[in-house]
């Protein structure tokens, strides 16, 4: 990409014109005024006045003023039309030598499509209709030094897309529209959860210890401390520590940070919105998280959604069923052998030839990579998948009729995981082997494994009530709600490679 820069012969052509008119406006001393400010936007003076005639606004003489940035101008002689586009819309404005003086119009016949510009004036409805303003002043307030892309167009380069999303905002109504979605959904879970009685809190994002998920954390160091932290994976153990401080409900709609690759639906950074609800089990969490998703999807007037090739009803139930019992529809050999390490092994080694398991690998490894293999992408209606295996629920209560699974569930539309919750772990005893065997997966290799956490044990031993908890994909979430294919789509500023040279 080429830089901005003094020597108009190393620019590009356009952008060497447009600094040279920068330069005559910085003679004149115009150039980047901040005094102009804004009574009105465009989108709502198009809803305001959508039945309005001509007639009818000329008797009314309603003066506005606007700011926004010029997508479109046709030049006609003594007269102007400029398409404006501010945060709301777009608007046309109408320029007359007469109205404006010649000193003053002249001027904006050489103004270039990006600059944005301040007007004032009184609405009327052209010849065709259209809803425009008599500009009565007008001024350049921001020059734009380089050419916006063609018109119908936009950017078309993906990875341009990405590095330059101001201007992909810019010149593409979709991905506006694609973005003001997802800030909606982000309220509407924040909304709905605060109405259940959830209490929104913050967490520290630098932990002493990465925990509350598997995933390879991000390191860095504190100076004054003399110490490593990590960015946060998860904000589980923190929101738990606040159960048991007497918070009943609790939710964060957090940052997490996973030093991991980087795929269709996976960014090392990504938004998750967790809650934690005391006196309830993974049964009530699965109730609160399919209500909280219609509801919020409804809110977004969203009932029936098409992702991926896929068409699902949200307002029809979730279907629910056990991952052992799903591995055994598509082996039925395993049938009464879920917990045999050997058979699974074999099995797995049959099915996906490429695995790789670690040393430390138990029969619940095993069964969840068939289960992932084989019944996973399969997963196309909203289903919840529950009675994981203890031995990859690190922080999941046992079932109590089943000890070798836990209350567990993950919820599944497309083929792709969006939520994940459980009956917490409140055995304090139980939850320092589940860690000591998660510290032994680390020794031998294992890097999504986590540690022991000292203080969130003493945490437990004063005691935490029956808690469930749910962890939900909000970029999963809103590409699904929205029909993109790629988080990068959902991501305003997603991670890229930077660019050599």
């Amino acid at each position: 990409m080429t830089t901005a820069s003094t020597d108009s012969d190393a620019l590009p052509e356009q952008v060497a014109v447009r600094r040279s008119k920068l330069a005559r406006l910085r003679e004149q001393g115009g150039a980047y005024p901040n005094h102009w400010r804004c009574d009105a936007h465009a989108a709502d003076l198009q809803a305001t006045y959508a039945d309005w005639d001509n007639a009818r606004l000329e008797e009314a003489a309603i003066t506005v003023r606007l700011g926004g940035r010029i997508m479109g101008h046709r030049v006609m002689g003594k007269s102007s039309f400029v398409h404006i586009q501010d945060g709301s819309g777009r608007i046309q404005l109408f320029l007359h030598r007469d109205t404006l003086t010649p000193e003053r119009y002249n001027p904006t016949k050489k103004w270039d499509l990006g600059d944005i510009v301040g007007a004032k004036g009184q609405l009327f409805r052209t010849r065709t209709g259209e809803l425009s303003v008599r500009v009565e002043e007008i001024v350049l307030v921001a020059k734009c030094l380089r050419p916006l892309p063609e018109k119908w167009k936009g950017l078309q380069d993906k990875e341009q897309r990405y590095r330059q999303r101001y201007v992909d905002l810019m010149t593409a109504p979709e991905v506006r529209d694609t973005f003001l979605l997802r800030s909606k959904i982000v309220s509407r879970l924040r909304r709905h959860l605060e109405r259940e009685g959830f209490i929104e809190v913050e967490t520290p994002m630098l932990q002493t210890q990465a925990g509350g998920a598997a995933a390879r954390p991000f390191t860095t160091h504190h100076n004054a401390l003399d110490i490593d932290l990590f960015l946060r994976i998860a904000p589980e153990l923190y929101l738990k520590r606040l159960i048991v401080g007497g918070f009943e409900r609790v939710f964060e709609i957090n940052r997490n940070f996973r030093n991991e690759g980087i795929d269709a639906t996976h960014n090392p950074e990504f938004t998750m919105v967790e809650f934690y609800q005391a006196w309830a089990d993974f049964h009530d969490a699965m109730d609160t998280t399919e209500g909280l998703i219609r509801a919020v999807a409804a809110d977004c007037g969203i009932s029936e959604v098409a992702w991926d090739g896929v068409t699902f009803d949200l307002t029809k139930p979730f279907q629910r069923i056990r991952m052992d019992d799903a591995v055994v529809a598509k082996r039925p050999d395993l049938a009464g052998h879920t917990t045999n390490k050997g058979l699974l092994a074999t099995v797995c080694l049959q099915e996906i030839p490429d695995i790789k398991p670690l040393i430390t690998w138990k029969a619940g490894h095993y069964l969840n990579a068939l289960f992932e293999a084989l019944v996973e992408p399969e997963l196309q209606q909203p289903t919840f998948v529950t009675h994981h295996p203890v031995d990859i629920s690190p922080l999941a209560r046992r079932n109590e009729e089943d000890p070798s699974v836990t209350d567990r569930f993950e919820l599944f539309i497309a083929g792709k995981e969006i939520a994940n919750g459980f009956s917490e772990l409140n055995d304090p005893d139980d939850q320092r082997s589940r860690f000591m065997a998660q510290a032994e997966a680390k020794a031998a290799g294992d890097a999504e494994a986590s540690g022991v956490d000292e203080d969130y044990l003493q945490a437990l031993e004063f005691g935490m009530p029956p808690t469930a908890g749910v962890g939900i994909g909000v970029d999963r979430l809103v590409m699904m709600l929205t029909g993109q294919h790629s988080i990068r789509d959902v991501l305003l500023f997603p991670h890229m490679k930077p660019v050599s040279g």
